[in-house]
């Protein structure tokens, strides 16, 4: 005999005596426990299926030994950030072993839980008689108050304007560099595009300084342009083969 059973979110296929491993177990070693959530139940050629679990079927097991399982190495990357994450993580596992499987007959201790009363409902002879009394205020006070002069209509928010192409998608360029362009009217892949790389040098250490000399845009008009063009992926091979934006 054999059965399908959901154990701590899992499931598994079981027979008596058998070991296995699952999500650790708020019970103590050596402790009895029992899964009532048995999915199917196979004994020689009969097939017992629930919908979705086997109304009086069971799994009792106990527990063998509290453990965790092999490390996990997890190690995330962005490329060009200068991002990198390295983390270690051990699942908290059980180790159980199957003494019985109940096919039928095992009724759960679990009580549901009463559901609260409803509230009674205030009367509707109360309700009408509210209702009517705040009407006849309403209609009192629109009659004594004053017209009020209708206001003029609000003029419609004129639209933000457009903050330019995000420059710092060009290898070489970072925040201060493409603030420093946008100041210079360079605010586009376009514009950048037709840009001649010792004008932008002289841009940078004219608005920068003499620490941004050591910067070399070369390559940065050739890639603008094909930003420009939507040529992504043949930007983004050649960007791999580069060095701070340096050939």
């Amino acid at each position: 005999m054999y059965a399908i059973v959901e154990i701590a979110g899992q499931q598994f296929k079981v027979s008596k005596d058998q070991k296995l491993f699952v999500h650790r177990l708020p019970q103590e070693e050596g402790a009895d426990v029992t899964f009532d959530k048995v999915l199917l139940i196979g004994n020689g050629e009969q097939v017992n299926i629930g919908a979705p679990a086997i109304s009086g079927a069971a799994v009792k097991a106990k527990i063998l030994k509290h453990l965790k399982g092999d490390k996990v190495i997890v190690f995330k990357k962005k490329r060009r950030k200068g991002y990198r994450v390295k983390r270690g993580h051990r699942q908290l596992l059980s180790q159980i072993v199957v003494e019985e499987i109940i096919e039928k007959g095992y009724k759960s201790s679990e009580k549901k839980a009463a559901k609260p009363k409803a509230k009674a409902e205030a009367p509707a002879k109360k309700k009408a008689v509210e209702a009517e009394t705040k009407a006849d205020t309403v209609q009192k006070f629109a009659e004594t108050a004053p017209a009020k002069e209708a206001k003029p209509a609000k003029k419609a928010k004129t639209a933000k304007k457009s903050q330019g192409d995000d420059l710092k998608k060009i290898e070489g360029i970072g925040p201060k560099i493409a603030e420093i362009l946008k100041e210079a009217g360079i605010d586009t892949f376009a514009k950048l595009a037709k840009a001649d790389p010792e004008k932008i040098s002289e841009i940078l250490i004219e608005k920068g300084g003499k620490r941004y000399a050591m910067h070399n845009p070369s390559t940065w008009p050739k890639q603008a342009e094909l930003a420009a063009e939507g040529k992504w992926e043949e930007l983004e091979k050649w960007q791999d083969q580069l060095k701070g934006g340096r050939e």
